[in-house]
């Protein structure tokens, strides 16, 4: 009987899955995993964590057959197939910098070995590169491109086919696999929400049922449970971006605003992912080069006060409040992420990449097209890039959008003895500092100033 092998990468579900259709449909299917160390050196624990998880919870949708490898895909996937005698390998399209060099050198070797490689659909809604203007160029700004994504369309979730999986091949141990080790899509408090297909589903439809129609006022408020937590889902392709599209955009139905609000943040992910596919170099650098200027001896690298930024010991609540979740669950609200962002590049004034690049290590959601992009935003050096005098003040934006202080209590328990708003502005307060919490490092108005200033310079 033919065989195919089954390549996944960032689309660990075998539901809505049309590459492994394509691969069922020629005979029996090999699914392979390979932990690349390349992707996986890069990892913080967190994300690492996450991502056994998730292959556990695969492991058991394909019928205990999953194949795990370790080690260069390049040689790894080939000689595999080869030794298997399949006749082709089936892989979901990947767009990044990486999987594209990548997949092409693993073509080539497969080529050399008579194994045809077969490559069916992609992680986004529409892959990166298919929405262009009328003269085919890329767009560079988002509001114009995401009027051309929605009029351009998606397809609706695949359906599901059987799969004949293939026993007996040798497999390696996942890491932690064991008596303790955990069962597919167990809760793990760090990641966020159990993983696997089935728990993605579970989630966005507890979204969609309990929580979606306040999102368009509550996704800012990091004290509430406001926005969907589907980033991680998505990382990890446990769920595709079609099948929550799904629900909300459908031939003659309304979509209320905070519904049209979450279709807007999902294509915000097609747009960074389609900016980094025609211009792979903004991974890490500068799209727009007209930043601050970097090259200042005192800012030349990150030095103790970027560790005291790591650590969530800045002496500004919101700014450590956010730097702790990210350490504690690999995860942090997006508002935070532009809080943190912005302090780091417009009042420590280093260079987004060293911020990027920690986020990268921790997020168990870490997306490097959405990541870096976003960390762009906040510098002014991307696409829609936030105008150069605009810098989120820490305190101000706690007491906007944690106004009752809770945020901030639950993530730095020495200010827990402060009520309300008190928890933004220790300073204020004549016990602000009895729990221990660190004194401001800076002066948010004279680093504000000194920010200004290196920009127009440019």
């Amino acid at each position: 009987m033919t065989r195919s092998v089954m390549w996944f990468r960032r689309d660990l579900r075998t539901v809505d899955q049309p590459a492994l259709a394509a691969a069922a449909r020629t005979g029996q299917v090999v699914p392979l995993f390979v932990l690349d160390p390349a992707l996986l050196g890069s990892a913080g624990t967190v994300r690492r964590d996450r991502l056994l998880a998730s292959l556990r919870a695969l492991d058991a949708a394909c019928s205990g057959a999953l194949v795990v490898r370790t080690g260069d895909p390049v040689a790894v996937v080939p000689a595999l197939a080869a030794e298997l005698g399949a006749a082709a390998v089936h892989v979901t399209g990947e767009p990044s910098p990486y999987g594209r060099r990548r997949d092409a050198k693993v073509r080539e070797a497969l080529h050399a070995k008579h194994i045809d490689w077969a490559v069916t659909g992609t992680p986004y809604a529409v892959g990166p590169g298919r929405v262009t203007k009328a003269d085919g160029t890329p767009y560079r700004v988002f509001t114009p491109f995401s009027r051309a994504w929605r009029d351009h369309g998606w397809h609706s979730p695949a359906r599901d086919v059987r799969v004949r999986w293939a026993r007996g091949v040798d497999t390696e141990p996942l890491p932690g696999d064991g008596p303790t080790a955990a069962s597919p899509g167990s809760p793990d408090e760090r990641v966020g929400y159990p993983a696997g297909q089935a728990a993605a589903r579970q989630r966005w439809q507890q979204f969609r049922d309990d929580a979606l129609a306040g999102y368009d006022t509550g996704r800012d408020r990091p004290d509430l449970d406001g926005t969907s937590r589907m980033s991680v889902y998505l990382k990890f392709g446990e769920v595709h971006p079609r099948t929550l599209l799904a629900d909300l955009v459908r031939p003659g139905r309304s979509m209320s605003a905070a519904e049209q609000r979450y279709v807007t943040e999902l294509c915000w992910r097609e747009f960074y992912a389609d900016v980094l596919w025609h211009q792979p170099g903004s991974a890490w650098a500068d799209l727009h080069p007209i930043a601050m200027d970097y090259a200042e001896p005192d800012y030349a690298e990150p030095d103790a006060d970027f560790d005291r930024w790591q650590a969530g010991r800045t002496g500004f609540p919101m700014v450590d409040a956010g730097m702790r979740q990210l350490a504690a669950q690999g995860w942090m609200h997006n508002r935070l992420r532009m809080i943190t962002a912005s302090f780091l590049v417009k009042h420590l004034h280093v260079w987004w990449p060293h911020g990027a690049r920690h986020f990268l290590n921790l997020l168990a959601d870490g997306d490097i097209a959405s990541n870096n992009h976003g960390w762009q935003w906040v510098a002014g050096t991307g696409t829609d890039a936030a105008p150069y005098f605009r810098i989120f003040n820490p305190v101000t934006q706690g007491k906007r959008f944690d106004p009752s202080g809770d945020y901030v209590r639950r993530w730095i328990p020495e200010l827990a003895h402060l009520a309300g708003a008190a928890a933004h502005e220790p300073w204020k307060h004549p016990d602000g500092y009895s729990g221990g919490y660190p004194e401001r490092m800076l002066d948010l108005a004279e680093q504000r100033q000194e920010a200004l200033r290196r920009y127009q310079n440019r």
